[in-house]
């Protein structure tokens, strides 16, 4: 026990929260790359507000969990949040150095439709969205998997507008 929770799960959301930071690694390495290809960022405005979110997520499964049991089941729950981490780096793998937290435009790229693009206009959120209810459900955390559900479905309205957009700015820059 860590802090009243349970170690695997503490080691659970330490391990998302790893993922996170090596997201974050490759998101500055791909930032890089689309400067260089003169790229442009879009709908940064809410870029603060989703950081804060997504650590808030992390930081309420652990505070939630201290007044907490384990659930019965805990491990379909790690099964699950593994296929979430799986499908997020399918998504980041299919677009390679264009995957970002941020979103770019960079000139002359076409729209990727390969890998799980062929399904989804926006598969990583697919995986948000699970995982916000997934990771902290394992540990039977309600309320954190409510709330963070909640003000995701506000920040994706604005992220997938800002994102669609974005996709129509390139698709029309290359015609």
């Amino acid at each position: 026990m860590i802090l009243g929770v349970a170690g695997w799960y503490v080691g659970m959301v330490g391990l998302v929260a790893l993922e996170r930071v090596a997201e974050l690694v490759a998101a500055r390495r791909n930032t890089a790359w689309s400067v260089a290809r003169g790229g442009v960022e879009r709908g940064r405005g809410h870029y603060p507000f989703m950081v804060t979110l997504h650590t808030g997520l992390l930081v309420g499964c652990l505070v939630e969990a201290h007044f907490r049991t384990a659930p019965a089941w805990p491990w379909v729950g790690v099964g699950l949040a593994t296929l979430c981490q799986a499908l997020r780096w399918w998504v980041i793998t299919t677009l390679g150095p264009r995957w970002n937290t941020r979103v770019w435009i960079v000139p002359g790229l076409p729209r990727v439709t390969t890998g799980p693009f062929r399904w989804f206009s926006h598969p990583n959120y697919v995986a948000v969205v699970t995982e916000g209810i997934v990771l902290p459900g394992m540990y039977g955390c309600w309320v954190t998997a409510g709330v963070f559900t909640v003000l995701n479905a506000v920040l994706l309205t604005v992220r997938i507008r800002a994102e669609n957009a974005a996709l129509a700015e390139m698709e029309g820059a290359g015609r």
